[in-house]
């Protein structure tokens, strides 16, 4: 009660309200708050009941103060709708979530250096504990070695030669298993729509086709350029139905990969019978193009715990014996993927 006007004032509940409910201990209830350990399950049950029953919420400011953490990481981004940058940042605020932290994100126009530095101080201004920044672009990994190492930074999406721990999907490995799976249906060579230059992804999905090429004999044709969309995918498609000679392609994504069996099917061609199509990526519409589409699925989730794990060690200054991880994907079979035949 106001003891000036006599009327109620409501107040949000605070821990001691969570206590006196609970029947506990004020230090009970913070341990259970924190998920400590030799808190007995019924005690821990009745403490969230109350918390429940009184729809208490932690002060994060104070405990901020008194732990010196804001449980809060960074995410450096950029608006992008492509699917593997989106599924990227899903993955990693999931991943966050589940781990007990709270993401602040940070999207960007363009992957500059300047732009990725300004981002990441953007980011360290609002407290955060540490970063992760996508990064599937050469200029992106180039501003991360350059980040300011007052706060632990993880690099997801990309691979390579780096001080910055990272983490990847095998692109490599994934396009090695796309070309052995062509070559193995007899096909002479394959052909190959790449990404752009600039991507990490494009490169080392080309440089795996290729070097599966050359480790068989086979010929290694000239590589298609696209820009990841259904449209470039589509023109190369153009000039790939001239060629009597192709009878299979490894499209480095999905997208490029629909815009190919478009013009395979103006032609009046037929997917696999007259050229046999493999894309990257296993978006969830590839298995419903006609016919649905074999390709290399990407695991997304194990990205982001990877990515999570990687920077919570970076925190608590775990020794590892690695600062890269490859996730290793996955082959997914389906039916634009048949033996080779004469066209």
């Amino acid at each position: 009660m106001d003891e000036g006007n006599g009327k109620a004032v409501s107040r949000l509940p605070v821990m001691a309200d969570v206590a006196k409910v609970a029947g506990v201990s004020h230090q009970t209830v913070s341990r259970v708050l924190n998920d400590a350990p030799h808190v007995r399950p019924a005690t821990r049950k009745k403490v969230l009941a109350a918390i429940r029953e009184l729809d208490y919420r932690p002060n994060t400011a104070a405990r901020t103060l008194v732990t010196r953490r804001t449980r809060t990481l960074g995410v450096v981004s950029f608006g992008s709708t492509l699917y593997g940058p989106a599924l990227m940042l899903d993955s990693i605020e999931l991943a966050a979530q589940a781990s007990g932290y709270f993401v602040s994100v940070a999207r960007l126009r363009s992957l500059d250096t300047a732009s990725v530095q300004g981002a990441a101080d953007r980011l360290r201004d609002q407290g955060v504990e540490g970063i992760v920044v996508i990064a599937p672009q050469l200029p992106v990994v180039r501003a991360i070695a350059r980040l300011s190492s007052a706060v632990p930074v993880v690099a997801v999406g990309s691979a390579g030669r780096s001080r910055v721990p990272m983490v990847a999907v095998d692109n490599e490995a994934g396009a090695v298993a796309a070309t052995r799976h062509l070559l193995g249906l007899g096909h002479r060579t394959v052909h190959h729509i790449a990404g752009p230059p600039d991507w990490l992804e494009s490169a080392t999905r080309r440089e795996g086709w290729r070097k599966e090429l050359e480790a068989v004999g086979a010929r290694v044709p000239e590589p298609w350029s696209g820009d990841w969309s259904s449209r470039s995918g589509y023109e190369a498609g153009r000039q790939i139905v001239k060629d009597p000679q192709v009878t299979a392609v490894f499209c480095a994504n999905d997208h490029m990969a629909l815009g190919l069996l478009c013009a395979v099917h103006e032609a009046g061609l037929t997917v696999p019978e007259d050229i046999s199509v493999v894309g990257f990526d296993d978006i969830p519409e590839g298995a419903y193009f006609a016919p649905p589409l074999t390709t290399v699925r990407q695991g997304f989730e194990e990205l982001g715990r990877r990515a999570l794990e990687l920077l919570v060690e970076e925190l608590d200054s775990v020794p590892r014996a690695h600062n890269h991880v490859l996730v290793s994907p996955e082959m997914v079979m389906r039916r634009s993927a048949g033996p080779a035949r004469q066209r």
